[in-house]
Formats: C-alpha cells, sequence, structure tokens
C-alpha cells in the first residue's frame, strides 16, 4: 500500500473509532442485481394460511400466531452467490419470536446440514432486537451442533422501515451485509469449517420461545398476535450445482473486502456486536479451531 494511502487509512480507522454514525462503505452490492419476484424465486414451505404475497409479486407478509407461523423455500439449491431481502420487524412485544433469512441444506441432510443464518431475535418493548448471525457446519439439532454466533444491536429501528440484509457466499468466504455494510465477514480456513455441499435459501417466522429471548426466560405471548414480519426487494443471485465451474468458483464480486468496506466492518464490530463466539470464554475452543 502506497505511504500516503496508509496514512489515509490510519485517518480514516480513527475517526471510525470515535464516531458512531453509519459509515460509506464505499460499495453497495444490494442494488448491482435486480430484484425476483417471489413465485419466480420462492415456493411456500409452510404455514400458506399465514402467508401473503403481493400482487405483483414485490413483497410477502408472513406471521406467527398461536395456530402456526410460517415460511418460503427457494425453488432450487444453491453452491454460491448473494442472496438479499429488505425486511421490517414489528415493533411491540415479541420475546420469543424469530424472524430468520438464512440458507441450509436440512432437509437434504436432517441431522448433519450446513446452515448460514440471519435471524432476529425477538424483544420487549424498550428493548432493541437482537441481530444474529450464524454459521452450522455438518450439524444437527440433537446437541451435537456446534454454533458460531455473532450479534448485533441495530443503529437504526428495524421496525421503522425496510433495511437491507444479505448474504455473500463464495468457495472462499462468507459474509454478512446490513444495509450494504459488511458486519461479518467469515472465511474459509478448513473443508471442515465451511459449508460447501449445496444450499437453499429460506424466510421464516417461529417460535422460539425455549432459547430466543434472555436465554428462554422471556416466552411469546400470543396476547400479542400476529407477529409479522415483511419481507421486499428479494436478490437472488447464485450458482446452482450444474452450473459452470466459472461461476461456482468466483465470488460474486471478488474476493474480500475493499479498505472502506473493511473499514466500515470495523465500526459495526466495534459499537454494535455485543456477542462473538471467539471471545466467549465459556465455549470450547477446540470446537472450533477457526478462532
Amino acid at each position: 500500500m502506497p505511504p500516503f494511502m496508509f496514512i489515509l487509512s490510519l485517518f480514516f480507522l480513527s475517526s471510525l473509532h470515535l464516531s458512531n454514525a453509519q459509515p460509506n462503505p464505499g460499495f453497495y452490492p444490494s442494488y448491482r442485481f435486480k430484484t425476483s419476484q417471489f413465485y419466480r424465486a420462492f415456493d411456500n414451505l409452510w404455514g400458506p394460511q399465514h402467508q401473503s404475497v403481493s400482487g405483483d409479486q414485490s413483497s410477502v407478509m408472513i406471521w406467527l400466531d398461536r395456530n402456526s407461523g410460517s415460511g418460503f423455500k427457494s425453488k432450487h439449491p444453491f453452491v454460491s452467490g448473494y442472496f438479499g431481502a429488505s425486511i421490517k420487524l414489528q415493533p411491540g412485544y415479541t420475546a420469543g419470536v424469530i424472524t430468520a433469512f438464512y440458507l441450509s441444506n436440512n432437509q437434504a441432510h436432517p441431522g448433519f446440514h450446513d446452515e448460514v443464518d440471519i435471524e432476529f431475535l425477538g424483544t420487549t418493548p424498550g428493548q432493541p432486537y437482537t441481530l444474529q448471525t450464524n454459521v452450522y457446519i455438518r450439524g444437527s439439532g440433537d446437541g451435537r451442533i456446534i454454533g458460531r454466533e455473532m450479534k448485533f444491536h441495530l443503529w437504526f429501528d428495524p421496525t421503522a422501515a425496510f433495511h437491507n440484509y444479505a448474504i455473500s457466499w463464495s468457495p472462499y468466504e462468507i459474509i454478512f451485509f446490513v444495509d450494504d455494510i459488511p458486519v461479518r465477514r467469515y472465511p474459509k480456513k478448513s473443508d471442515n469449517t465451511f459449508p460447501t455441499r449445496p444450499m437453499w435459501l429460506y424466510g421464516s417466522i417461529w417460535d422460539a420461545s425455549s432459547w430466543a429471548t434472555d436465554n428462554g426466560k422471556r416466552k411469546a405471548d400470543y396476547r400479542y398476535q400476529p407477529f409479522i414480519a415483511r419481507f421486499t426487494r428479494f436478490t437472488v443471485r447464485g450458482c446452482s450445482p450444474d452450473s459452470p465451474h466459472r461461476c461456482r468458483a468466483a465470488p460474486p464480486f471478488g474476493s474480500g473486502l475493499s479498505t472502506r468496506q473493511s473499514m466500515a466492518m470495523y465500526w459495526a464490530q466495534k459499537h454494535h456486536m455485543i456477542y462473538n463466539y471467539c471471545r466467549d470464554p465459556k465455549r470450547n475452543h477446540f470446537l472450533t479451531p477457526e478462532c
């Protein structure tokens, strides 16, 4: 790096250290691709009576009540790509409720699946939502699953307007974005700690009272039903298992993050990250060698 660029980077980094204002990442992947109509990209997975698609298929509303939640699933699996949506959450009491946008192959590999999660953990009035990012590698739900959670309190109110959330998955790394700010980069360090099998894209809302809010102390309260999540601006741009190798081998936007993106991620993690599994002394880090 030229000396003047190094000095500029140090200056910008120091300004981010002092400022809580959202930085400019210099690159906006959510605007690089055309959005998809809902039924061109997805099918209902469960709870069809709790799902409403707009007439032009640009958006979907899903909700949870005491009878059911709802979910949708991409028509095709992917082995890499960029996957995004703009989401608006419900205000008020939502403890125990999870709204999720994620990649998974749990139906193809039950008990031994991979998963890349963006999850919104419900909350109580006056308290912020928690955005949880997570990566599972050949895990299951029977106690052998190894979560790789990083959690954030967002720098805006996710119930007041739509905001964009996205996952970029390449053979080399996974990057999580919030309004085009990279909040987490998960690089591939070995085949044992990185998802390589095809995954489908999902969206859902469901009752996770056993763990979602205050470690399960706060439960879903159906006096406040229905709990509604709204999705729009779907971006589903990925390579299928049958795509040419040049598609599957190429990252969606090139490898790694630019200097400005890296600085923006530093800002997000410094000011808004509330949990990092790699820094948790209670975790057995023998099971997470990537740390």
